[in-house]
């Protein structure tokens, strides 16, 4: 019985990493001609839109048992996205997802330093892999210059681990609905804010994704109203199968899962946009992966 749990939570997972390995390919066309902020106010709004018809068909509790906590975990959630899809202008999303995948190393750092829990040397060896495996990945914008752009998704690997703590120091008792309309709201906020200030206070905007991030409040086109949509869509559809999984099968075994956006970023770069990725990525991601293996397997021991 077990084991048929494990494997329908492998399924969600692998159909949740497909999901976003499809959708995250698109941004660079969102990218083109509208900015990040928009992007954000918009797909929220529809997001939503979305979880609030479901809400009213299925009965779905959103109020958040605990405001503050939800709060402050939405923040730092949407923070770590808002970075998220500001990298996936500069960088592939194989290359993004693999920054966000160092999240299980911070997850560790923090709880070690922060909370004082304890941590074998596995685990310690695990961080410096992972963290090697990233810069591997990350290639020689991060080894040669240290650009900002390059370690933005580590960045966001940080604030999401932060934020996947909070879901379970702060936010304990909520469920998946309110979780996820807490993440849209703030994604929202952050984007309209960004519009208004960029509205009020221009800056120079180069031309095409390289000016996602600074570019204010444009007239949409049809794809930006279609790549959000699905952006909006996918997500939604994405997390409920990620938290089902979760709710389903051992959370240590469904975490070594999710490392399966790796690949699937990989295989739908080359599939949509012919992206390939160099010999030495690869063996980062492999890397990264093998860190948050160990991260996880060490966990479930630990915790019994």
């Amino acid at each position: 019985m077990t084991s048929d749990r494990t494997l329908a939570a492998a399924a969600l997972i692998i159909a949740y990493a497909t999901i976003i390995g499809f959708t995250d390919n698109f941004v660079t066309l969102i990218a083109r001609n509208a900015g990040l902020w928009q992007f954000h106010a918009t797909r929220s709004a529809m997001g939503i839109a979305i979880l609030l018809a479901v809400s009213a068909l299925s009965g779905l509790r959103l109020r958040p048992r605990r405001m503050r906590g939800v709060v402050a975990r939405s923040a730092v959630h949407g923070a770590a996205m808002m970075l998220y899809f500001g990298s996936l202008a500069f960088l592939t999303v194989a290359q993004v997802a693999a920054g966000l995948f160092t999240a299980p190393i911070f997850v560790l750092l923090i709880s070690r330093f922060v909370y004082g829990e304890p941590i074998g040397g596995a685990r310690v060896l695990a961080v410096v892999t992972g963290f090697a495996g990233a810069l591997l990945v990350l290639g020689p914008a991060a080894l040669h210059g240290a650009t900002v752009a390059a370690f933005l998704p580590v960045v966001a690997g940080a604030l999401y681990a932060m934020g996947n703590i909070a879901t379970r120091k702060w936010c304990e008792g909520e469920n998946a609905g309110t979780l996820v309309g807490g993440f849209f709201v703030a994604l929202g906020l952050f984007g309209i804010i960004g519009m208004a200030v960029l509205a009020v206070w221009p800056l120079p905007v180069p031309v095409g994704p390289s000016g996602f991030a600074v570019r204010g409040p444009v007239v949409p086109d049809g794809a930006f109203w279609l790549w959000t949509f699905v952006q909006a869509a996918g997500s939604l559809l994405a997390v409920s199968l990620m938290i089902r999984a979760y709710q389903i099968s051992d959370a240590g075994r469904v975490s070594v899962f999710e490392y399966a956006i790796l690949p699937a970023a990989a295989v739908w770069g080359y599939v949509i946009k012919s992206e390939t990725l160099t010999l030495t990525a690869v063996s980062g991601m492999i890397l990264i992966a093998a860190a948050g293996i160990v991260i996880a397997l060490t966990g479930r021991q630990t915790t019994g």
